[in-house]
């Protein structure tokens, strides 16, 4: 099959975010043709270059998120836009900026509006001008000060409607580039076969009109969802106003596209719960854990005198996050029961903090560094899949983690789990652990296997492969009007049914003598 990869500042730039797995994705799904259509966020990332492009990497097409519009948005300027196309930019942005400023369920005003817009944008060109146009801040204005606007955005100034409309520019230039197949024959995404998008954004906007102008079925993966991150980030400098009608926006956004999904992955329980509750219908969500190369933790995991055989029972090794208040009192209840215990910090000292004796600070997170500790102890809140649980996990080690996001669903029954930011019952699960050599061998070698069933880039390979034919099993069928003379163009009963003449009782095809 051919899948269009689409992508918002990531693969198959060297600076982008997610390229190590699109890249082993790509790689493993060596029997399928891949287009890369890709949102570059800054000049930075493009200079950075791009990851070296396996062979089934048909064709790359890349436009920017940043600065003027893109070289591709190609059309008609707006200037030159006439009355009628004036007046259909007028109705579907004013029902897009109506939607972003009543309150209530506006998905199908929403909805409205960007088909209008892609449309227009589809027969005429030049949208990404019409969105900064003096039309474009009239319509904005008129849908802030409409009755029953949300009251965040009553007293938005001319100069937060350039802002706001500059942004929305920048967020819908998918819809004016030249992606969708033009007149040279260059079909682009109507050539492809499934549309993979990397997130549930701008991204996945080209995903959205290859739907609608194809009929080409969509997948979403979110190892982090868009939207989360996005109000979590915030806009620091932007007014209430503003930051009221983007996110408004990029949760209507993500609401469309998660209804016009095949399937939604999600990296772990924690990623499906956030996109159901922006809108994703639970029967198209899957979970496809993160791959990780196993190969990289087989030394230290298998033991070869520097993995289980290095355990001394004396050694805590504290990975994944920033050196939380809570370590140190849980330390001094551990030493105040065994003195002799070591503490190994995975990462560079903060300055603020001078660590009691018997702390070290390790520079980098790699097999060596799990393979030193005894025990390994997960920090704070990992935010997203806890990759340090798993790397952990991979070398056999024994591991006390909070209880808080995806660590639960990772570690299964192969670890111990605290309430966190618990000094006593930090203390507590790793003395537990350090006691009992036996109990620490048996937890590190099924959290190995686990790690091996769960988190390998062969089963994340597998499930994307699985993912696509089931997307695709789902599909309708798009016919195209076959070729008389290539032979067999016609599938097996194509032809008119035979019927029996009553006159002479011998068959004939339907319809002919």
């Amino acid at each position: 099959m051919r899948v269009g990869l689409l992508s918002e500042g990531g693969y198959p730039y060297a600076a982008g975010e997610g390229g190590e797995w699109c890249d082993r994705l790509v790689r493993g799904l060596g029997q399928h043709d891949f287009e890369l259509y890709a949102l570059s966020r800054s000049a930075r990332q493009e200079d950075s270059g791009w990851h070296a492009l396996p062979g089934n990497v048909r064709r790359v097409r890349a436009a920017p998120l940043w600065g003027g519009p893109a070289p591709g948005c190609a059309g008609r300027a707006y200037g030159s836009y006439g009355r009628d196309q004036r007046r259909r930019f007028g109705a579907h942005f004013g029902d897009l900026a109506a939607a972003i400023t009543l309150p209530g369920d506006q998905a199908y005003r929403f909805t409205d509006g960007l088909n209008g817009l892609a449309d227009l944008a589809r027969d005429e060109g030049g949208l990404a001008a019409a969105l900064r146009s003096e039309l474009a801040l009239r319509a904005l204005e008129t849908a802030c000060r409409a009755p029953g606007a949300h009251p965040a955005v009553y007293g938005t100034r001319v100069t937060d409607l350039l802002v706001v409309s500059g942004l929305l520019e920048r967020a819908l230039r998918p819809l004016s580039l030249d992606w969708y197949g033009t007149a040279d024959g260059d079909r682009g995404l109507a050539a492809v076969d499934l549309c993979h998008a990397t997130s549930a954004g701008p991204a996945a906007l080209p995903g959205l009109l290859a739907k609608r102008f194809f009929g080409t079925p969509l997948l979403v993966t979110e190892y982090e969802v868009r939207l989360r991150e996005y109000y979590l980030a915030g806009d620091e400098g932007l007014s209430v106003s503003v930051r009221t009608l983007l996110s408004a926006f990029h949760r209507q956004l993500a609401a469309r596209i998660y209804a016009e999904a095949a399937v939604i992955t999600a990296g772990d329980g924690q990623g499906r719960r956030w996109q159901e509750r922006c809108g994703a219908d639970r029967s198209r969500l899957r979970t496809v854990h993160p791959g990780m190369d196993a190969s990289l933790y087989e030394t230290v995991g298998e033991g070869d005198g520097r993995g289980p055989a290095a355990d001394d029972g004396l050694t805590l090794v504290w990975t994944g996050g920033s050196v939380e208040p809570h370590l140190w009192e849980a330390l001094a209840l551990v030493r105040d029961a065994e003195p002799g215990v070591r503490l190994r910090i995975v990462g560079a000292p903060p300055d603020s903090v001078d660590g009691p004796e018997g702390v070290t600070f390790g520079p980098a997170c790699g097999p060596e560094d799990y393979a030193a500790g005894s025990v390994v102890a997960l920090s704070g809140a990992p935010d997203g899949f806890p990759t340090a649980l798993a790397e952990a996990m991979f070398c056999a080690r024994a591991t006390v983690s909070p209880d808080v996001g995806a660590v639960r669903e990772v570690i299964g029954g192969t670890g111990l789990i605290v309430p966190p930011r618990d000094a006593a019952a930090l203390a507590e699960a790793c003395l537990t652990l350090l006691r009992d050599p036996e109990r620490r061998a048996r937890l590190g070698a099924a959290a190995r296997a686990r790690a091996l069933e769960l988190f390998t880039v062969e089963q994340n390979v597998s499930a994307f492969g699985a993912v696509y034919l089931e997307v695709l099993s789902r599909a309708p069928v798009q016919h195209t009007a076959p070729d008389p003379s290539v032979p067999f163009s016609h599938a097996a009963g194509a032809q008119p049914p035979l019927s029996v003449s009553p006159r002479s009782a011998s068959p004939t095809w339907a319809g002919r003598p």
